[in-house]
């Protein structure tokens, strides 16, 4: 068959930079491939000509959103509709995430006006959680897949083939999928996680569509692991039930090695949950990288209790030149609220050894949650302040399904748990699930929160545009400036976008 798998847009609507390549579907087109089937992933949200990236504004910006997704001549949806008379495919496959789902329903939506009997598929993040409102409220997709997606995708794919075009056909037999059967929802029992990570084919960067319009550090995006240990209250991570599996060190080398080979990549991502849980596999990895004389640089997330100076040290060793961590508030309060199990403690000694070992870092730092107060707020901007990250990023609140301070925010009156298609495509995204959009939070009127978010934006925004901060982050990149001066253009670009 011919699949075509989609990134939908967002991004790209409102002129926002959009990093690397929907690293999902490429695992997804890997597999799909190696069986026979012809696969294009179609990344809608890469943005060739972006002129924005203050993420602490993002919101600003997502009025323009809803006004394009609903602009049925809208050229990124017009676009859309050339790709698939270019491709004609079989079966279209599209990704999904809460932020951006009223583009994933309207995507489903021209699939099907270009072929009614064009079979829709939806998985990711927002399907695998909301999968009963999905097929409730939107008409065009045909099957959903929840949770891991390769072996699922891969059979739905061949019962596709099969039965698609059969009177009553079923589909009963696939692990993983939900659908409407004889009128009503049916969910099908969950699929196992898949136990070996390296039996998981690399993910297919060659099967982007104009893959020109990545560069060489948007090719070195990877994960060495899935899902993480831990259980903080906004985070949706419970879907992969609190464990962490992972790829064998000599696999990871094998991509990295691939990736260097193909794309002239130098600085790599790995996009762990929690980079450092274990900590003596990451000392191996690191091992490997410097006893191979594998010359990368590479940033991580972890968490500010996984670090010990011994580890730090070998990870710049190894070419570590960024780590985000999340710092989240500095209130006690709200800090036992999210279920982080870090202490403040372990924050300041995790600042110091940062700055000691020499490694650039990013806090990240957040804002009206449940019972949080104009003074829990302030007590966060303060400790960001003492903390001194180089880089401090800073986000609202949104609640996620899935998670528990969406069922607390449900208790409080402040949650919506259903939405309809109407509700997507009308209500800013970051009101998705908030019943009331003049009741943000629970300890202040609407006006009163605004006007906090304003200034503690423009705080951080300061704080972020201070010098010290801005040669930090260019030192931690002089090394892939030198080997590839089209990326020092690329962050000139980015930073005017920014300031």
């Amino acid at each position: 068959m011919k699949i075509l798998l989609i990134d939908p847009p967002f991004y790209r609507f409102i002129g926002y930079y959009n990093r690397y390549f929907p690293l999902g579907l490429a695992y997804l087109a890997a597999i799909l491939r190696k069986e026979g089937h012809e696969v294009l992933i179609y990344d809608a949200d890469c943005n060739v000509n972006p002129s924005k990236m203050d993420f602490a504004r993002l919101e600003d910006s997502y009025p323009l959103y809803l006004d394009s997704v609903k602009d049925d001549n809208h050229p990124i949806w017009q676009e859309m509709r050339e790709r698939l008379r270019d491709f004609n495919p079989d079966m279209v496959g599209i990704s999904v995430w809460t932020t951006f789902a009223a583009s994933a329903f309207k995507l489903a939506s021209i699939c099907k006006q270009y072929d009614k009997s064009l079979p829709v598929v939806m998985g990711g993040p927002h399907i695998s959680i909301k999968y009963e409102e999905v097929l409730k409220i939107c008409p065009d997709v045909d099957f959903l897949v929840r949770g891991e997606g390769e072996e699922t995708l891969l059979e739905l794919a061949k019962a596709i083939d099969k039965r698609w075009k059969e009177k009553n056909a079923h589909f009963n037999d696939i692990k993983g999928i939900s659908y409407i059967r004889n009128g009503e929802t049916a969910h099908n029992p969950p699929r196992e996680f898949v136990k070996d990570l390296d039996s998981v084919l690399s993910p297919a960067r060659d099967l982007l569509l104009n893959k020109d319009s990545y560069n060489s550090e948007d090719m070195g995006l990877l994960m060495t692991s899935r899902g993480c240990p831990y259980n903080c209250s906004y985070c949706a991570t419970s879907i992969w039930e609190r464990k962490t599996r992972y790829r064998s060190i000599d696999n990871v080398i094998e991509e990295i090695k691939l990736i260097m080979d193909k794309y002239g990549t130098r600085q790599f991502t790995f996009k762990d949950d929690s980079f450092t849980v274990n900590k003596k596999r990451v000392l191996g990895l690191c091992d490997r990288l410097i006893k191979e004389n594998i010359k990368i640089n590479w940033d991580c997330n972890t968490r500010v209790n996984l670090i010990d100076e011994e580890i730090l040290k070998k990870m710049k060793q190894a070419g570590c030149n960024s780590i985000k961590v999340g710092i989240e508030t500095g209130s006690e309060k709200i800090l036992r609220l999210m279920n982080k199990k870090i202490t403040f403690d372990q924050c300041r000694k995790a600042a110091k050894l940062f700055r000691k070992v020499g490694i650039h870092w990013t806090g990240y730092f957040m804002m009206g949650l449940p019972s949080e107060t104009k003074e829990d707020i302030y007590l966060t901007l303060k400790f960001m302040m003492e903390l001194k990250p180089d880089y401090a990023s800073f986000s609202v609140y949104e609640p996620f399904p899935g998670t528990e301070l969406f069922e607390i925010g449900i208790e409080k009156g402040l949650v919506q748990n259903e939405r309809t298609l109407e509700d997507f495509c009308n209500i800013s995204p970051k009101y998705y699930y908030v019943k009331d959009i003049n009741r943000r939070v629970d300890t202040m009127d609407n006006k009163e929160f605004e006007e906090l978010e304003f200034e503690i934006k423009k705080a951080f925004h300061k704080y972020n545009k201070g010098f010290t901060r801005l040669l930090s982050r260019a030192r931690s990149r002089s090394k892939l400036y030198l080997y590839e001066p089209k990326i020092l253009w690329d962050d000139l670009r980015k930073f005017w976008g920014w300031v």
